[in-house]
């Protein structure tokens, strides 16, 4: 092949712009191909505690295989109360209604900072569900009109855990129970 000067000039200049491109989708490839997921023993899990009318949900979890940006993990509780009914003249009676509370969403955000070669061990901030002190006898399930609800037992029925980073989620699970949750909840990795 013979090339003129300025031929060879030019040449040389696309092998280095060729070059310099190949190197820098090199380096910059590692943080596109991130493949997040949790380690072994590291799915999610749940803690629920509080009182009858307030419970609050933290989660904690480790993962792996994160890219370079901010993790937002968003909690969703859901719920619902059963009351009592009480007349204006102080007696009590069971309600019969379930009152449903939430949902109520708690975001937690990581910095990318926190994250080191990949991995991740997080808790989420606290995620609170409260019922109301007092209803309506028509919301509580009462007799008549005379009655209120009153002395509520709260229940949680669902937990979802959403996990993004750059703006894509990766994770997105509900366990639920129309029974109610307590104690320990797990979540599939």
């Amino acid at each position: 092949m013979v090339l003129s000067q300025g031929g060879l000039v030019k040449s040389k200049l696309l092998g280095t712009t060729v070059l310099s491109l190949l190197l820098v989708g090199a380096l910059t490839a590692p943080a596109l191909a991130a493949s997040p997921h949790f380690k072994k023993g590291g799915a999610p899990v749940c803690r629920i505690t509080g009182t009858s009318t307030s419970k609050t949900v933290v989660c904690t979890g480790t993962l792996a295989g994160l890219g370079n940006e901010d993790v937002v993990i968003e909690s969703t509780v859901s719920g619902f109360a059963v009351y009592q009914c009480q007349n204006k003249g102080g007696n009590i009676a069971p309600g019969q209604n379930r009152v449903l509370e939430g949902p109520s969403t708690t975001p937690t955000v990581i910095p990318s900072g926190e994250i080191k070669n990949g991995n991740l061990t997080f808790t989420t901030n606290p995620n609170t569900l409260s019922a109301d002190p007092t209803v309506s006898g028509a919301e509580a399930g009462c007799p008549n009109g005379n009655w209120t609800g009153v002395n509520p037992t709260l229940t949680i029925t669902s937990i979802t855990l959403t996990i993004s980073q750059g703006g894509t989620t990766f994770y997105n699970e509900t366990v639920s129970d129309p029974n109610g949750l307590s104690g320990t909840v797990r979540f599939p990795a």
